[in-house]
């Protein structure tokens, strides 16, 4: 067997991160699906938050963070994303990170929920990219080994600590297994579950069912993301039209072209992404539709082609030049905000086992991430991560959470009496319907049942598709009974038959086998 100090899976920014800090403590393996450049980071447009500016400060940071989450937030977790960012940008800007800058000074631009412009960018909108293609280009063999086109498939555990993984060969159908002191799991997200989403093809949940099926806990997987903003276009791939897009100036308008935010929020187009996202759902029902638009029509096009370079040229490749005309928008999911449960230090209840970036739940995002915190997540846990993991180590314990947990076991279902044949395509559209923006207790039990039979219906993976069909229904079934549990609406969770929040709900989900 292979033996590493740590096997990495994924390599998105929290992989590559994590590895570049690992190796100067051991041997280290990326373990990958896709190639090195298959994640979602570099699908990132705004940018990543940070309070660097003038009159901006952690504390600031920290209390739109807090109020996004919506109660849920780990303050802990919190003080330590904000605190920290400063000197991780510093790395990143060491590493080559090449973010924009105006009169020599790294440019600020302000997004939804923020009390004003920290979010550093690069390309306009392609900060996730360059920071992809920086971290990469450091990461490439020879200086760490990379195993591309293999599958993680199973955790190994011995007496209660984790003791290596084994992988698929993508190309060749063989299981291989590899041993490792540290293993990091950083696979990124869970879009794939949904018919209409911005994610990457790889985002098939792999972590929480790697992690959960080794006996790790699970949290807040209810609160699932959408953005408010994809391209909607007949027969283009959902297509990312950034927060920024609204911070920049942008204004949400129906198909009569009437500007509607101001009915729903005083906040407006700027309110956050789950109030934006309902609100555009109303309206589009209202109105018959099946999209929104975004107007940027009045902003000097120089700014527009300029600060949003990537959507200019993709929309402009798409026959719309949105200078001059208005951009048709729908929500999409984006972002997970729950995943494997962690301190603040990114350690699992399994010894030896490690989560970071989107996959990890660290307690942060609460029931409603902040624009742009994301990337930022992914570098300040990753170095906890490997300074936590360092041979002699000695770092204080993580605070216990001032937001209480409830811990539930995945109950068996009845199977219904009609099943439909599973496929993604199936998959992705009782997601849509039943666990998307708008829940209710009948569609969500509909869909738990359904996931549940699907589950059992499934034969043994044997490839890359059927894998991360088996990822996808077993983590589709992990969101839909958190959101079954929760008989409240909570930032990105919304039940239309338990409208209101309740105090009484005022906790964290915690899934186990």
């Amino acid at each position: 067997m292979n033996q590493y100090d740590y096997i990495i899976v994924g390599s998105g920014i929290a992989g590559l991160y994590t590895a570049l800090l690992a190796k100067e403590q051991g041997s280290v393996l990326i373990i990958t699906k896709g190639s090195i450049d298959d994640c979602n980071t570099k699908y990132a447009q705004g940018g990543i938050a940070a309070a660097i500016g003038k009159n901006d400060s952690p504390q600031r940071h920290f209390r739109d963070t807090i109020t996004a989450g919506d109660g849920l937030c780990d303050e802990e977790a919190v003080h330590i994303l904000v605190n920290e960012a400063p000197d991780r940008i510093t790395d990143l800007v060491k590493f080559g990170v090449p973010f924009d800058t105006l009169d020599g000074e790294i440019a600020l631009a302000m997004e939804a929920a923020h009390s004003l412009p920290r979010i550093l960018h690069a390309g306009g909108d392609a900060t996730g990219e360059h920071i992809e293609f920086t971290l990469s280009k450091q990461v490439r063999p020879p200086k760490i080994q990379v195993l591309e086109d293999c599958l993680a498939t199973e955790i190994l555990v011995e007496k209660k600590r984790v003791s290596g993984i084994k992988a698929l060969d993508c190309h060749t159908g063989s299981i291989e297994e590899f041993e490792c002191r540290c293993l990091i799991l950083a696979t990124g997200g869970a879009g794939q579950l949904y018919k209409f989403s911005t994610n990457s093809e790889i985002a098939t949940g792999d972590g929480i069912v790697l992690a959960f099926n080794a006996g790790a806990e699970i949290t807040d997987l209810e609160f699932f993301q959408f953005h408010p903003t994809a391209l909607r276009l007949p027969g283009v791939t959902p297509f990312l039209i950034s927060e920024a897009v609204r911070g920049e100036g942008g204004i949400l308008r129906n198909v009569d072209g009437y500007r509607f935010m101001p009915d729903y929020t005083p906040e407006a187009d700027l309110a956050p992404r789950d109030v934006v996202a309902r609100s555009i759902l109303y309206e589009m029902e209202k109105t018959g539709s099946d999209r929104v638009f975004i107007d940027v029509t009045h902003l000097p096009p120089h700014v527009i082609t300029t600060r949003f370079p990537h959507i200019y040229r993709f929309c402009l490749d798409h026959g719309l030049d949105i200078t001059r005309g208005l951009i048709p928008v729908a929500p999409a999911a984006h972002y997970m905000m729950g995943g494997i449960k962690v301190n603040s230090w990114g350690e699992t209840n399994i010894a030896g086992l490690f989560a970071c970036g989107e996959t990890a739940g660290t307690g942060i995002h609460g029931a409603n991430r902040l624009a742009s915190n994301s990337l930022l997540e992914a570098v300040v846990f990753s170095k906890r991560v490997v300074e936590k993991t360092k041979k002699g180590a000695r770092t204080e314990a993580p605070a216990a959470s001032k937001v209480v947990e409830v811990h539930y076991s995945l109950s068996e279902r009845q199977a219904p009496q009609v099943v439909p044949v599973p496929s993604l395509s199936a998959l992705q559209q009782l997601q849509w319907d039943k666990v998307g923006i708008i829940r209710n207790k009948e569609g969500l039990t509909q869909a738990a049942d359904i996931l549940a039979a699907w589950q059992r219906l499934l034969p043994q993976p044997t490839d890359r598709p059927s894998c991360e069909l088996s990822n996808l229904v077993l983590t589709g079934r992990l969101v839909t009974e958190a959101a079954l549990l929760r008989e409240e609406s909570r930032g990105a969770h919304f039940r239309s038959d338990f409208p209101q929040s309740s105090p009484r709900w005022q906790y964290h989900i915690v899934l186990t086998q």
